[in-house]
């Protein structure tokens, strides 16, 4: 069974390139593939959200949507458009330590991390990268032993 995996913004897809050239050859309805995927990713609006199509033998399909990058909650929660393009020497933004908390609980059954402390501790270096300070500081000053 063919399988395209492609990133999608939420409720946004449109049957044009990366999803309609990839379908065409499938003879799958692009209108329909795109309709589905858009009602399923709605909730996820102005996130980029990964999205699996499986196409079947006979020509139906399933879409099967993911959990959008943590980059991507982060912006969200701290409504930026975009991280820095100079991490490290320009601050685009501040999130809250329990936005950061609630994320990691959202990214439990996605992440590696063994608890959500450590998941918490992902998410700042994560911020630390996009440039972001949290609750006013630098992320690798942020005290995360008090995280349950």
């Amino acid at each position: 069974m063919p399988t395209i995996d492609v990133m999608v913004e939420g409720g946004k897809a449109t049957p044009g390139p990366p999803l309609g050239p990839a379908l065409g050859p499938l003879g799958v309805n692009a209108g329909k593939v795109v309709a589905e995927i858009n009602a399923k990713t709605k909730q996820f609006e102005g996130m980029k959200v990964p999205v699996k199509v499986i196409v079947h033998e006979d020509k139906t399909f399933t879409i099967e949507v993911g959990v959008p990058p943590a980059s991507q909650m982060i912006l969200k929660e701290a409504k930026l458009d975009k991280g820095s393009g100079k991490a490290g020497s320009e601050v685009v933004g501040d999130i809250s330590l329990e936005a950061l908390v609630k994320i990691a609980k959202s990214r439990m059954d996605k992440t590696l991390a063994k608890d959500v402390r450590a998941a918490v501790k992902e998410l700042l270096g994560t911020c630390l990268s996009m440039g972001l300070t949290v609750n006013g500081k630098d992320p690798r000053e942020i005290d995360v032993s008090a995280v349950q």
